[in-house]
């Protein structure tokens, strides 16, 4: 056998790892270490975006924010406070979220290309952006609005007859009734009547 195809020696032959037993080691933390980073970043960005400063700080969502202000949601005897993310982005159902997200990016891509850069133009989308939130409200069992509310903890003694009369029968699941179905304009402007669907 010539000098040149000499077999190479043993400890070339080892594998880098089995050369380097340290980082063999240390690369499994390693990997958990970046899954860590980058769901913590994941979540830090999904909590940012539920805050209202950043709901309004869109041109458009401002006119939004300026209605709920006169609202009970924003200002009520209790001092409790409804942010954006209370009503719109679920809780419980981490999917729920994410669907939120997309569905909210949206109106962000509609902002940016100018389908709704002016108060008139999102005035004259108002119907079409309110029936998209209503059903889907709706799909959901208005969990939004169970963020903070439940059946439960209601005084429906405390309650007016006719608001009493109807939290009681929409507590009966097989109603299939959801909070939407009577509180629409609960925390922004109704649109138009000729641009609501009554049953989305």
């Amino acid at each position: 056998m010539s000098a040149d195809k000499k077999a190479a020696p043993p400890e070339a032959k080892r594998s880098f790892l089995r050369r380097r037993p340290i980082l063999s080691f240390c690369l499994p933390f390693l990997g958990i270490f970046v899954i860590f980073l980058i769901a913590g970043s994941f979540t830090v960005a999904v909590e940012a975006t539920n805050s209202t400063e950043f709901c309004t700080s869109c041109h458009t969502m401002r006119h939004n924010y300026e209605e709920y202000k006169q609202t009970i949601h924003y200002s009520n005897r209790s001092g409790v406070r409804a942010e954006c993310s209370d009503c719109h982005v679920p809780k419980k159902n981490w999917l729920h979220k994410m669907e939120s997200k997309v569905f909210a990016a949206k109106d962000v891509w509609a902002e940016i290309t100018g389908v709704i850069d002016t108060k008139e133009k999102f005035e004259a989308r108002r119907g079409v952006m309110a029936n998209a939130v209503w059903a889907k409200m709706k799909a959901s069992d208005s969990e939004g609005c169970r963020n903070c509310h439940s059946y439960e903890s209601m005084d429906i003694a405390a309650q007016d007859n006719l608001a009493g009369k109807r939290h009681t029968q929409a507590s009966l699941k097989e109603t299939g009734k959801t909070c939407i179905e009577c509180h629409k304009g609960i925390a922004h402007k109704l649109p138009k009547l000729e641009d609501v669907q009554i049953n989305p």
